[in-house]
């Protein structure tokens, strides 16, 4: 194994004499034949590694043989993210080709054209190109969520050949944490945590923490996230696996758990389901503009009058969530609330989301609605002064505030499945112990 090593470095060093410009590539090309090694572990700014949690696995070398061989062809794997303003042309150029021949046939193709319409920046990009600039293959991974990707290959005549394949993928899972300056995005990014964990954040602990005006300098959260994975780089999130959030010195936490027939959610570490049977708020991100008031002026009217709801400002087209399980009572335009819907729900409890743009797909009288499901969106229709949505909730007809308002909850894990997941929590909960202490020990 020595020996072989020595002999591609050399190999490599011969190269970088020729050509300069791919040492790096090479070298890359022969470090992955070489190791091939997945850390399960991600750490945020100001952090330490948590090095009793990592794991890491050693696997045989069966991709030598290939990477050995692209070697000895003059073949080099460049890998690129696509920048905001990028053309195909600039994009090939990025990674190493010099191809007319090749970008005619992206051009011409029906299958492999699909690339000029799929251009979304940050999307990863990797290719293999020979020493003289020409496209030996490449991978585009495809929009829309299915892990599918636009594959251009040579066949054995080296001509160019597309087709859409499977991404091959790889789930790492990430723990991660940090602390609150300004905002829960602000934390999320300065932390290296993708905004859609964040949003699955927002969303897990919404029944009980408004994250409009509960959020506070100084909160902190830890969360364990899959990271769906494509030659080692991330190409989606997928689920939270675990979270806690402190939030003005009191802790929530919430654990995965999902039964034999795949049905889940999120539970305390008693077994408790952390899920509210209503959000505390129908908008993700938002400010109120105004609030519940039983003497309001109110600035179309210029009259004093009870306000019985919540308004939260929001640009126009912002996504409407229904707070909880229900049947559409009312779906359409009624006089001051201009366009709106009146979701009727389980028990007493109805809930009404007013001066709405536009309807959601499928929303009308009888459709029934799923909490969190988007039902409309933001706009200033009826007696608005600008995009607002005006959320309330009523209890027996009576209105109560959105705010303040104790939530029912959703129903516990069975005495059956309590076991199985107090056997597999304790290790989650561990996990988020030794990533709280380790940042707290930090701060001390």
């Amino acid at each position: 194994m020595q020996n072989e090593k020595s002999r591609i470095l050399a190999q490599l060093l011969r190269r970088r004499d020729a050509r300069p410009g791919h040492l790096w590539a090479a070298a890359g090309i022969a470090g992955l034949s070489l190791f091939s090694m997945v850390a399960a572990f991600g750490t945020a700014p100001s952090t330490t590694e948590i090095t009793g949690l990592q794991r890491s696995v050693v696997e045989q070398l069966a991709p030598q043989a290939i990477a050995t061989e692209d070697i000895a062809n003059d073949v080099f794997v460049q890998e690129t993210r696509i920048q905001k303003g990028d053309t195909v042309a600039s994009l090939m150029t990025r990674l190493g080709m010099d191809d007319e021949q090749a970008l005619a046939f992206l051009r011409n193709d029906a299958t492999a054209a699909t690339i000029f319409r799929q251009m979304s920046p940050g999307k990863p990009v990797t290719a293999k190109v020979s020493s003289g600039g020409t496209l030996v293959s490449l991978i585009f991974p495809l929009n829309g969520g299915k892990d599918q990707a636009l594959v251009i290959e040579q066949d054995a005549g080296q001509n160019l050949r597309a087709s859409e394949q499977a991404l091959p993928l790889e789930t790492h899972v990430v723990m991660k944490s940090a602390e609150i300056r300004h905002s829960l995005f602000g934390a999320t990014d300065a932390a290296g945590i993708p905004d859609s964990i964040a949003t699955q954040l927002a969303e897990i602990f919404g029944g009980d923490i408004d994250f409009h005006r509960d959020i506070r300098k100084g909160d902190r959260f830890s969360v364990i996230y899959e990271s769906i994975n494509h030659l080692g780089k991330m190409v989606r999130t997928g689920r939270v696996l675990a979270a806690e959030f402190i939030n003005d010195g009191h802790s929530y936490r919430a654990i995965w758990f999902s039964d034999a027939d795949g049905q889940g959610g999120y539970y305390t570490a008693d077994g408790k389901s952390i899920r509210k049977a209503f959000l505390r708020s129908p908008l993700e991100f938002s400010r109120i503009t105004s609030g519940f008031s039983l003497a309001r002026f109110h600035p179309v009217l210029k009259t004093v009058r009870a306000h019985k709801g919540i308004d939260y400002g929001a640009p126009t087209g912002t996504k409407v969530k229904a707070t909880g399980d229900g049947v559409v009572e009312f779906a359409g335009r009624q006089g001051g609330y201009g366009n709106v819907i009146i979701v009727r729900h389980q028990g007493r409890y109805e809930t009404v989301y007013g001066h709405l743009s536009g309807f959601a797909a499928g929303v009308r009288k009888g459709a029934r609605v799923t909490q969190g499901d988007v039902i409309g969106y933001v706009g200033a229709t009826g007696m608005a002064t600008g995009p607002q949505l005006h959320y309330e909730f009523r209890v027996g007809g009576e209105h109560r505030n959105p705010l303040t308002v104790a939530l029912p909850t959703a129903l516990p894990l069975a005495p059956s499945q309590l076991a199985q997941f107090r056997e597999y929590a304790a290790d989650t909960l561990s996990r988020l112990d030794v990533i709280r202490s380790t940042n707290l020990a930090l701060l001390d």
